[in-house]
């Protein structure tokens, strides 16, 4: 498969995976994803085409000016793989968004999994009580400077609806790690995290490796992603066989002063 194919079965799994729990706002060449009983930033608008490019200016304005009727002013944003939707991110920028984070998008097959050893009484498991997730999202949200207060949740049924690991050292909970709803054989890997004491540890990459492996074992995932959020976390990743495929662009629309 090729990287601009890749990248078009992530943005349409993602579009496919989030619509099940979003208000969707069909938009031209774009889709609004609406959480309306979440924080503002599960909000944003996706590439409603996968695999097709963008390229009508009069269709983008006309595009914009749906989304900004149901979008709050200043808060409009789009969430793009740059290849599954060629030229969306230029013509956004075109219309005065700006770009707010370029990133690699990483993905790795089973076959290229690398699950690293857990060190002498440290133990990675899956969450499967509401207890266990409140702390998994505790640490999270420590770990992304208090994005999102962590919600007393039941964990998902299935590891096809998403989940969650935690890893633990001698009873202590240090990492976790998620992934999100399958969607088509394809899960995003998410919210990896450790506590500030245990970082460089390896605990980063025992959580993603399980992240990864319990949803391709136990719901049919044969596409991973991820996104990293730093040099540090790259090496990480592909430390355990991510590798980037394609690039994620993240765009905003400035507040009115």
């Amino acid at each position: 498969m090729t990287p601009a194919n890749t990248a078009a079965r992530i943005a349409a799994a993602q579009l496919r995976g989030l619509s099940r729990s979003r208000t969707l706002v069909q938009a031209g060449p774009f889709t609004g994803l609406l959480a309306p009983d979440g924080p503002q930033f599960l909000s944003y608008a996706v590439a409603a085409r996968p695999g097709e490019p963008v390229e009508d200016p009069a269709e983008v304005a006309a595009a914009l000016r749906a989304l900004r009727e149901v979008f709050p002013e200043g808060t409009l944003r789009f969430e793009l793989v740059d290849e599954a939707a060629p030229g969306a991110a230029r013509a956004l920028a075109g219309a005065g968004l700006s770009v707010t984070l370029r990133v690699p998008v990483m993905t790795v097959a089973r076959d290229a999994l690398v699950e690293p050893d857990p060190a002498p009484g440290v133990v990675v498991s899956r969450v499967t009580t509401t207890e266990h997730r409140l702390i998994g999202d505790g640490i999270a949200h420590r770990a992304f400077g208090g994005l999102g207060e962590p919600v007393a949740q039941a964990p998902a049924p299935d590891a096809g609806a998403g989940g969650m690991v935690l890893a633990w050292v001698d009873g202590t909970p240090v990492a976790v790690a998620s992934w999100t709803a399958v969607a088509d054989g394809v899960t995003e890997v998410v919210g990896i995290a450790t506590e500030e004491e245990h970082r460089r540890q390896g605990f980063g990459a025992l959580v993603t490796a399980a992240a990864t492996l319990v949803p391709m074992t136990e719901a049919g995932v044969d596409l991973a992603w991820l996104t990293p959020g730093s040099a540090d976390a790259d090496r990480v990743y592909r430390g355990v066989g991510y590798l980037p495929v394609a690039t994620a662009v993240h765009l905003a629309e400035e507040p009115a002063l």
